[in-house]
């Protein structure tokens, strides 16, 4: 999920254990998602495979069972914490076929033209210059190789992150963000603008651009469970909160808690969230 130092690279190293451990959860939320991204990619056996910002490489082993024996997948990712977690990963599950390239999603520093396919799950939204990235993942792919990736929608569509994040600022001492400020570029809701996201991948010379919306919401057992996946896996949260005593943190967290129960269910409690697919050819 690492891309760029918008976030500090300590802080992906940080927060790659946490996330490596919540993976159970993070496959359940994004389960659909992820399956719709690769599906949108035209994986087929025998294809190279570009993952950038893959994290400890979940998604990374979807692709290498698409690809078979005979492909192979390059897992991308700025945080060499989080690629020593997949290449832990992808070894357990018994696959030979992934290879990983610790770089900053913006300078990928790769030869052209050298994959059938790309892929980016929850990582563009943290590029501070999102354009670069994605004219050097163009630059990878084969000509009319597939492009897609995940990013949030607007903030108005995921009142999970809006609020956790007002909260955060708030203890921390940092002024409310407005509208407009939910967009600032590296950041989770950064690209969920309509028209945004189109509009740099034809920039970035994509072409056959679309954009859809996915609906994934967060399911866990209660509300304490979501905020346990955050306090241990959220890097921007946990760096906004960092420079705060313990006792101050705990606050921060508590409120998080207590406004978050709003999503409470006899079933369990399940956080509104909002996706966009997109996919685009080289």
């Amino acid at each position: 999920m690492a891309t760029t130092a918008s976030v500090e690279r300590s802080d992906w190293d940080d927060a790659a254990a946490g996330w490596d451990r919540h993976s159970t959860f993070i496959r359940s939320w994004l389960r659909d998602a992820t399956e719709a991204m690769l599906d949108a990619a035209h994986i087929a056996p025998g294809a190279r495979v570009l993952d950038v910002a893959a994290g400890a490489g979940d998604q990374t082993l979807d692709v290498a069972r698409r690809v078979g024996a005979t492909g192979y997948v390059l897992a991308s990712d700025i945080s060499a914490e989080f690629l020593t977690r997949a290449s832990a990963n992808a070894k357990r599950a018994g696959f030979s076929n992934i290879a990983t390239h610790c770089a900053d999603a913006q300078s990928l520093s790769l030869a052209p033209r050298q994959f059938d396919a790309a892929v980016c799950r929850m990582g563009l939204m943290f590029c501070e210059r999102p354009l670069e990235a994605l004219r050097g993942i163009h630059a990878t792919l084969k000509p009319g190789a597939r492009f897609s990736a995940l990013v949030f929608s607007a903030a108005q569509n995921n009142p999970c992150l809006t609020t956790t994040f007002a909260i955060a600022r708030k203890h921390a001492g940092l002024a409310a963000l407005h509208d407009e400020q939910w967009l600032a570029p590296g950041t989770l809701l950064s690209l969920g603008k309509p028209g945004l996201l189109d509009a740099l991948l034809c920039a970035a010379k994509f072409r056959d651009v679309e954009v859809k919306v996915l609906n994934a919401p967060f399911n866990t057992p209660t509300v304490a469970d979501y905020i346990e996946f955050l306090r241990s896996s959220a890097s921007p949260l946990m760096a906004m909160l960092a420079p705060l005593d313990r006792t101050s943190q705990a606050r921060a967290w508590e409120e998080m808690r207590n406004e978050l129960s709003a999503f409470s269910r006899a079933s369990g409690w399940q956080g509104p969230n909002e996706l966009l697919l997109c996919h685009a050819r080289a």
